[in-house]
């Protein structure tokens, strides 16, 4: 008499190979796209504008023989000239890409330099009427955070974007040269 084959049942070790393979490459493709691992894209959004209008801005400084200024706050930044005529920083009018920029809701900047850090004001700064102008004393004439010569030089600095739900920075650093280099993580 023969015995009634057994089919076997269940899976074979390759099939449970292939899924948990399936789903680690699933898992690590939703953990980085999530930035959980530090890699947060608004983040790295406002570094890449920043460095963006800032090549801009050395563009311009160095075509138009120009001196710009760019002041940094809490949540946000602008660029501003330099007016030889009136000797002052002004708006820079009618130009819409260097106006004034604001930082998505939960992101701050901190601002270093010369290693030190710069306590930064919520708002813009109001310029001086020049015509209202008693004196020049130095306390009250307005300055920019970081200068763009019109040689394309810089203030050398480093800027931190920080979410503030969280211990996500990206760090920026710019050298007296001009050149920006956003940071990783570990470098900063």
């Amino acid at each position: 008499m023969m015995c009634p084959q057994h089919r076997q049942t269940g899976f074979s070790l390759i099939e449970i190979m292939v899924v948990v393979i399936i789903i680690g490459i699933v898992i690590s493709v939703a953990t980085l796209s999530m930035g959980l691992f530090g890699n947060d894209r608004a983040l790295k959004t406002e570094a890449d504008r920043f460095v963006a209008l800032m090549e801009v801005a050395q563009d311009e400084a160095v075509m138009q023989s120009r001196e710009f200024g760019i002041e940094i706050m809490t949540a946000g930044y602008r660029f501003v000239e330099y007016d030889p005529l009136g000797e002052q920083w002004a708006d820079i009018p009618g130009d819409d890409t260097l106006r004034l920029r604001a930082l998505p809701e939960d992101i701050e900047f901190e601002l270093l330099l010369e290693g030190k850090r710069i306590v930064l004001d919520d708002d813009p700064a109001t310029f001086d009427d020049p015509k209202t102008r008693t004196s020049r004393a130095a306390t009250d004439v307005y300055a920019p955070h970081l200068l763009v010569y019109s040689s394309g030089d810089t203030t050398p600095f480093e800027l931190r974007i920080i979410r503030s739900r969280g211990d996500d920075v990206l760090t920026l650093r710019g050298d007296a040269l001009g050149s920006v280099e956003i940071l990783s993580p570990d470098e900063h």
